[in-house]
């Protein structure tokens, strides 16, 4: 393959690539194509919740397989990536397929046709169905990090993100106001609240946190796409009024946590501009201390989200629908955390199971089975619960690498497009990953591949051209052809 910027590392059958540019192949472009239609699809139909959809999205994943190794020896090596990102990933997987050798301590009954299992995780089934999920969430994210390989795709990306959020964010509305119990008209989702297409109002939430970042940090910055600032306003608007309505307290703290995020990363480089390029070290600097007080900032407005969410505040937001009663204002979580913490305790270095939680949790539920509770609604604690020390190592450590290899791009961007969607997306991150402290948006798929999305957007390194060179080769291909 003829690249258009030689970043490359060769390595017996693999080339390590980065930018493929404008003269990348057509299945390289078929396969951008799948990468941006797999988020929308899944977003569209349900938010992927349903076995049907994911018949599809696994067709999509293995066309992009197919078509990689065919550009692989069309290349004669491998094109890839390698981004350490990746490997935090890997390791959640293969902490799953440990779970499922029989190394457990099963007991059968006799009264009991069928014989206990002896594997490490309690439900074998839920972990080996978590575990397809994640190759597949894998290998999308790995083929994010190599075809997302230069400034126009990632231009296409960005767009696709914020105009597709304010589709959906219109949609939506209009879905609640004329049918608020029913998806589309059609679905009833049962105890669930929807909200737009999705089956939970406050994943719906989520989603909007991630396309509004994207949103916000690009109306802020000062060279990026300024003639679509008004469209990006009237966009980023329509999707603020929709975290409003799913009434999700989770969505309101996160949004909050963005939005500050946002404008303190706004400050810092508008401060960074204004003086000279002399000492990039101490510009780095700068950013690390930035996000140290955004850090900071982040966990004291999560303590008083926290607050106004144990405390009660009904005129601000609604609470979930599932809750043990009208006096638990916290709907029932501080409960499931409370088990979630038990069941840690009990299977303190390898967990009770990727996706085990339900089963795991009836052991120490002492509410006598009244409700069916599949998630913690806490994502970190049932990490914590299902994959034990070793798994939540590997989530600690991929947020360490997303941030620092994150504010890294933004130190190194310089201004413009590439900065701010960068500012963009790690916004959007921060943002799901503070919600998740209350609930599980990242365990339906569409958010999860949007996550995945916005983590390559953050952190692909690509040939970027400044919007001065942009603006200045228009005008010039104008005078051209008025010429």
């Amino acid at each position: 393959m003829t690249n258009d910027k030689a970043r490359t590392t060769e390595k017996p059958g693999v080339i390590e690539n980065v930018t493929v540019g404008s003269q990348s192949s057509r299945l390289s472009s078929v396969i951008f194509f799948l990468l941006c239609f797999v988020p929308v699809f899944t977003t569209v139909l349900f938010g992927g919740v349903d076995n049907t959809t994911w018949i599809i999205v696994t067709i999509c994943w293995l066309a992009i397989i197919l078509m990689w190794l065919v550009e692989a020896w069309r290349a004669k090596g491998l094109i890839f990536e390698s981004s350490y990102l990746q490997l935090p990933l890997i390791g959640l997987l293969l902490i799953g397929l440990i779970q499922l050798l029989p190394f457990g301590s099963g007991v059968g009954d006799a009264s009991i046709a069928v014989p206990a299992t002896n594997s490490l995780t309690l439900d074998p089934n839920g972990t080996r169905f978590f575990l397809s999920h994640l190759i597949v969430y894998i290998v999308f994210f790995a083929a994010c990090l190599t075809f997302i390989n230069s400034e126009k795709r990632l231009r296409k990306v960005v767009i696709l993100v914020v105009i597709f959020g304010a589709i959906m964010a219109f949609v939506a509305i209009l879905l609640r106001l004329a049918s608020p119990d029913m998806i589309y008209g059609l679905r009833n989702p049962g105890q669930a609240v929807p909200f737009g297409p999705f089956v939970n109002q406050h994943h719906f939430a989520a989603f909007m946190e991630m396309t509004g970042s994207v949103t916000l940090s690009l109306i802020l910055g000062k060279s990026a796409l300024q003639d679509k600032r008004p469209l990006f306003m009237i966009a980023l608007a329509v999707m603020s009024i929709a975290i409003i309505l799913t009434s999700s307290r989770g969505g309101m703290i996160a949004s909050i946590t963005v939005i500050t995020f946002v404008l303190t990363m706004n400050f810092v480089i508008r401060k960074r501009s204004a003086r000279s390029d002399e000492d990039k070290t101490e510009d780095r600097t700068l950013l690390q201390k930035a996000f140290t007080s955004t850090a900071i900032v982040g966990i004291i407005l999560l303590l008083i989200g926290s607050v106004v969410f144990l405390g009660g505040s009904d005129a601000l937001v609604r609470g979930v629908t599932m809750g043990a009663g009208t006096d638990d204002v916290s709907n029932g979580r501080l409960h499931f955390w409370w088990v979630a913490i038990k069941i840690f305790l009990d299977h303190p270095i390898l967990g009770a199971g990727l996706d085990a939680f339900g089963v795991a949790f009836t052991k120490h539920d002492t509410w006598h089975g009244i409700f069916r509770v599949e998630q913690a609604h806490n994502e970190y604690l049932q990490i914590l619960a299902e994959t034990g020390i070793v798994g939540f190592a590997c989530i600690a450590a991929f947020i360490y690498l997303l941030f620092r290899k994150g504010l890294r791009t933004v130190a190194n961007a310089g201004s413009g497009f590439r900065q701010h969607a960068a500012i963009g997306a790690l916004a959007g991150c921060l943002g799901i990953l503070v919600h998740s402290f209350v609930d599980f948006p990242l365990r339906t798929p569409s958010n999860g591949f949007f996550f995945l999305l916005l983590v390559a957007i953050a952190t692909v390194s690509v040939k970027t051209v400044s919007d001065g060179d942009s603006h200045r080769r228009k005008k010039h291909r104008s005078t051209s052809r008025s010429q």
